[in-house]
């Protein structure tokens, strides 16, 4: 797919961009509740729900176009579209990284999704090493109801955005679950924050 370079004489956020780039640590989290009620149902009747969760991550980014920006340097591009890369338990007891492309249809989506998810199970590690920033990051926590959740990263230029999300909790009248973006604020403010969520949010009472 393809990239666009942004002109930063024209972009808006040029002077926010180059002023969180001085930052030592310009990552932040945000973590919120959504409602997880029709994916269970959906569940029930046989969708994988951990599919369904990584579908609605990407409708998310996808609706943002702030989450597909990439800076090189002083370049910022935008991707039409990136993959989701996500921890893969494997037969050896380890875990491996899966790559699979985002595609509005979900059926599609689904079906390369379990397909690329088995092969990663029986395979190396296969980590991005910096080779391509087309990728957003997602894990999965499903131990653990948490409250806030920060991610590893390799350093202040690192502007892949990461996305967990944690235990399905029984409410009785509904189910919900904690999710967490972790963006690089050169790129990202609150409001785009707050727009992924809005957009998972959809995607997760539609599929």
């Amino acid at each position: 797919m393809a990239e666009h370079p942004i002109d930063l004489d024209l972009w808006p956020r040029a002077g926010q961009f180059h002023f969180f780039r001085t930052y030592e640590k310009p990552h932040y989290a945000v973590t919120s509740r959504l409602d997880v009620t029709h994916l269970i149902a959906r569940k029930a009747a046989g969708l994988s729900a951990y599919r369904g969760a990584l579908y609605a991550i990407g409708a998310g980014l996808h609706a943002v176009p702030e989450l597909l920006m990439r800076f090189r340097g002083d370049l910022v591009v935008r991707h039409d579209q990136v993959a989701i890369s996500m921890t893969v338990p494997t037969d050896a007891g380890s875990f491996a990284y899966a790559y699979v492309p985002w595609q509005r249809d979900y059926p599609a989506f689904d079906a390369e999704c379990k397909a690329l998810i088995a092969t990663a199970a029986k395979g190396a590690l296969n980590p991005n090493t910096g080779e391509r920033d087309d990728v957003a990051y997602a894990s999965c926590m499903p131990w653990l109801d948490y409250t806030s959740l920060n991610n590893a990263l390799p350093g202040a230029d690192d502007c892949i955005p990461r996305v967990s999300w944690g235990k399905f909790c029984d409410l009785g009248d509904r189910w919900d679950m904690s999710m967490t973006l972790e963006v690089h604020h050169a790129l990202v403010d609150g409001e785009q924050v707050g727009a992924y969520f809005t957009a998972v949010q959809s995607a997760l009472n539609r599929i």
